[in-house]
């Protein structure tokens, strides 16, 4: 075998020091070449985390076994020699940054892992990476830099779930300086001057929401591949909005960014709510805020002990479940809609019957013991409240799966009590569980005390208006302009009438659970152009279908679900992606705004997310995320 020599730039010699040389023959495998390329610098050091890095070809040597050839590396090859940790700024949805190592030599996906497994976050496959939205710097705002809280120094470990030691990982526990930072990934940060809200970038319309989401990093590729550099600055964010086992006793760091990005999203526009709920928003972040600086972060808890309590209580449930027997529970009234386009009279009223999981109407009474009008079935169904207490409107909307898209019904209730049991059993039914379930009486207290906190007490808000609040701090800057703070405040302070019993806890989940209720939750924004059109429209992708919207009037065309769809692919040289779904519905588009491989790791990670369950949950599939997220990408 013919020798020859290979250069090697070694990055600790320092960014002048030439190449390094060593003779090499063509078998020689890549470990090999990192034992002579470590005896010819003659530094002792620890070596282990450095590896090959082929300049031209973007990728890593990681095939110690691999020999030169196989790789196809010649003498003209450019490689570096570096360690495949390094640092990174990472800003964090409740906007703190800090600056840790992480692996620029594994997917995305990994280094991902590994990052949340030393934020002690469960359930990294719901985060990823993006390149943050560039901020217009001002000249007064030099000196405000943000402070960079440094973790570089903690180990990274392997371990699937770090070691706990007064309820925070070991890591955290060993100095008062980091028991600091811990308590600042895991308590609520205070609401931000109504200055600091409107100089954020807002999206002013779908489009600009679209362009966010074509900054996600490729979860298949590492970051030095992705043109990633040492202390560049990236965000972490929440990317799949399909929140697995969120449990307060395992999950503080991740409830309380899961909450900051949801306040966030809402202080920022990012989605739409109405006027009423936004002062709710307003009146938790408010509770929120108080509780979490006057309440004693209480992180260490007696695990075993939990896990009793929580296995008596599942047993309770059951056996109440077992006893009681509701199969037909809800016979009443309710009127129903089935919009159609440019219609306004669409009401007629019917009379409905609730079975299983499948909900029938009749003209009236008489006739509900013959045949029904049609039964539709709420399997698999959206639900989705629209409620206005003021106006005493209660409306469920559900759209039911067609193999053309979604078949939009409303249900109008005539009062609360009908609309809290309706509720609750077109939920159980869209998962599948009738009405005997045992969880049926908690579904319908859970709303009732959901429409609680929307009712306003008209007494009750004078006592309160002593309170020092800075309503601004609380609400979008749409509201800002629209309403001075002293007719917001008696507004907040109603709402907040209602949520101020709540703990701490109890408030960051309720938060979340209006915010999962509003209709554009989970939405990310493509725009995309559909084969055999000549326009630009809008790709909603959400946790369990895709949604086609108008661009110019904003209206959603069509609704395609994942679980009716057969197969999905990629066309990498063209860059279009074509879907089929049953009954002979096919689609195929190309995107404007976002790599296609977005798009499709969007879709495939919902699938993922989709397959988790109890007896997997601490397991995590990698291989399976890959397959249905990875590609193909034509070389």
């Amino acid at each position: 075998m013919a020798v020859w020599d290979l250069s090697v730039t070694v990055e600790d010699l320092g960014s002048d020091a030439p190449p390094v040389t060593i003779s090499v023959t063509s078998d020689l495998h890549v470990g090999g070449v990192i034992v002579k390329l470590v005896e010819k610098t003659q530094i002792k050091r620890d070596w282990s985390d450095h590896a090959l890095w082929w300049d031209q070809k973007q990728r890593w040597l990681l095939r110690t076994a691999w020999t030169l050839e196989k790789y196809g590396i010649h003498a003209d090859a450019r490689l570096v020699f570096i360690p495949q940790h390094k640092p990174l700024k990472l800003g964090l949805p409740n906007g703190i940054t800090v600056r840790l190592r992480a692996c620029f030599s594994n997917p995305v996906f990994q280094t991902v892992m590994g990052i949340c497994r030393m934020l002690n976050i469960r359930h990294p496959e719901e985060l990823s990476l993006l390149r943050p939205v560039e901020e217009k710097k001002k000249k007064k705002d030099k000196d405000l830099t943000k402070e960079i809280y440094d973790l570089t120094e903690v180990p990274l470990s392997s371990v699937s779930r770090p070691c706990l030691y007064n309820g925070m990982p070991a890591h955290f526990a060993d100095s008062e300086k980091m028991e600091v930072i811990y308590k600042m990934l895991s308590v609520t940060q205070p609401p931000p001057a109504p200055e600091v809200i409107t100089k954020q970038y807002r999206p002013a319309s779908v489009v600009d929401k679209a362009h966010i989401n074509g900054r996600w990093l490729d979860s298949s590729r590492s970051l030095m591949q992705q043109g990633i550099q040492e202390n560049d600055r990236l965000w972490l964010r929440f990317k799949y909005y399909s929140f697995y086992d969120l449990d307060p006793k395992y999950d503080m760091v991740r409830l309380t960014q899961i909450y900051e990005q949801a306040r966030w999203a809402i202080l920022l526009e990012d989605i739409d709510c109405t006027e009423e709920e936004m002062m709710l928003f307003g009146a938790l972040q408010y509770h929120i805020s108080k509780v979490s600086q006057s309440e004693p972060q209480n992180l260490s808890s007696n695990a075993a002990m939990d896990d009793l309590d929580s296995a008596l209580q599942c047993l309770e449930v059951k056996m109440e479940g077992e006893s009681s027997s509701a199969t037909d529970l809800l016979i009443n009234v309710v009127v129903c809609f089935r919009p159609k386009r440019l219609t306004l009279k669409g009401y007629k009223q019917y009379w409905f019957k609730f079975q299983d999981t499948s909900i029938s109407y009749f003209k009236s009474k008489e006739e509900s013991i013959g045949e029904p009008i049609q039964q539709i079935n709420l399997k698999g169904c959206e639900v989705a409240p629209d409620v206005n207490m003021a106006a005493q409107k209660f409306l469920i909307r559900l759209l039911i799966p067609a193999p053309e898209g979604m078949n939009e019904v409303y249900l109008r209730c005539e009062n609360e009590q009908q609309y809290a049991q309706w509720m609750a059993g077109c939920r159980l039914a869209s998962k599948g569980k009738s009405l005997a379930d045992s969880s049926f009486q908690s579904e319908i207290q859970s709303i009732r005390s959901f429409l609680a906190m929307q009712k306003t007490n008209s007494g009750s808000s004078a006592a309160a208006s002593d309170e020092s609040i800075n309503t601004h701090s609380l609400v979008s800057p749409r509201y800002h302009k629209k309403y001075k703070p002293k007719q917001l405040t008696p507004r907040i302070l109603d709402a907040y009438q209602n949520v101020a019993q709540l703990s701490l806890t109890d408030a960051l989940m309720r938060f979340l659970q209006i915010w999962q209720a509003l209709p554009d939750f989970g939405l990310s924004y493509v725009v995309v152009r559909f084969k055999g059109s000549r326009k630009d429209e809008v790709l909603g992708i959400a946790p369990n279908r895709l949604i086609r919207i108008d661009l110019g009037v904003g209206d959603v065309v069509k609704t395609w679900r994942y679980n009716n769809m057969k197969q999905w692919n990629v066309n990498w040289d063209i860059r279009q992606v074509a879907i089929e779904f049953e009954g002979n519905v096919n689609i195929a588009f190309s995107c404007v705004t976002a790599d296609c491989k977005i798009v499709h790791e969007f879709i495939g990670g919902y699938i993922f997310m989709s397959t988790r369950s109890r007896e997997k949950s601490d397991t995590l599939n990698e291989e399976l995320f890959h397959k249905l997220t990875g590609g193909h990408e034509a070389l």
